[in-house]
């Protein structure tokens, strides 16, 4: 396994790309709309930034979570092989998961989530490309 990604909640997704863009030297390497959010990867050698911004007024997680906490890191993801069993290894060391079964994430991935209460207070990802 391997970090794959840090997601940062924003209000201006294209205003904190062309930023970061301008201080770490990074290109947007995919943006989408995906399920009420605005999602833009920077490419940092692999490892990517995800910008997430609500869209239309949107009452999803991200929306929430700017609402509760403000702009700022929402989760970290981690890349792997096998998703499913991923989940059944978390699960067998008593980690609380978010998603029991793996989803269609953004990029067209399969991710599932993990509790922050069980991780440490981090929101923790899975991905499987």
């Amino acid at each position: 396994m391997a970090l794959d990604h840090v997601g940062i909640a924003t209000e201006d997704a294209v205003g904190l790309a062309e930023r970061f863009g301008a201080v770490f030297e990074t290109q947007i390497a995919h943006s989408e709309t995906f399920d009420g959010m605005y999602i833009i990867f920077l490419d940092m050698n692999g490892t990517y930034l995800e910008l997430l911004e609500p869209v239309d007024d949107s009452d999803g997680p991200i929306a929430t979570f700017l609402a509760q906490r403000d702009a700022g890191i929402h989760h970290i993801a981690i890349m792997t092989e096998d998703i499913a069993t991923a989940l059944e290894n978390a699960r067998a060391v008593g980690i609380e998961c978010i998603d029991e079964t793996p989803r269609q994430g953004a990029w067209g991935h399969q991710v599932a989530f993990l509790h922050p209460r069980s991780t440490g207070g981090v929101l923790c990802e899975f991905v499987q490309q």
